[in-house]
């Protein structure tokens, strides 16, 4: 895991202010947040070299893809096996992320489908990777809160 640079009132002020518009320049987020250009290129540069400042792509909804269907899949796996699992799952396009997590299961894995038999297809897929030992699946119905650091980046901007 890259050490990760600690993202300081200004950093968070830079993105926030990237938050609101995704395509500004950086001389336009630099004059909205009151720096120098240069700071700002140096800072956003140095967020992303650290991996504080993951990818910046787009949050495009599944749905619209047609992929209404939101699903958790966790998974117990042979832990020798797991950099395979992990590698087995990174190509599955219908797999969106997957967590390592503690307690009875090894990995939560959210993942996407087009209706109730492709899930049915998606978690069979996932079942079948070697090193895989059992699965349980739960349908997500509704999204109350999602994704989001906005409110983490507000608390680290100082009144």
């Amino acid at each position: 895991m890259p050490n990760r640079a600690r993202i300081d009132g200004t950093d968070a002020k830079i993105i926030l202010e990237l938050a609101k518009h995704p395509r500004a320049t950086t001389i336009a987020v630099a004059e909205e947040v009151g720096i120098a250009r240069n700071t700002a290129h140096t800072r956003l540069t140095r967020l992303e070299d650290s991996g504080a400042l993951g990818s910046v792509e787009l949050r495009v909804d599944p749905a619209a893809l047609g992929y209404p269907l939101t699903a958790f899949v966790t998974a117990q796996v042979t832990q020798r096996m797991l950099d395979d699992v992990a590698a087995a799952l990174a190509a599955v396009p219908e797999v969106l992320q997957v967590q390592g997590i503690s307690g009875d299961t090894d990995l939560f894995i959210h993942v996407v489908a087009t209706d109730a038999d492709d899930l049915y297809r998606i978690a069979g897929q996932i079942l079948a990777i070697p090193g895989i030992e059992r699965t349980s699946t739960a349908l997500v119905m509704r999204q109350l809160v999602g994704y989001r650091v906005t409110p983490l980046l507000r608390r680290a901007v100082p009144d």
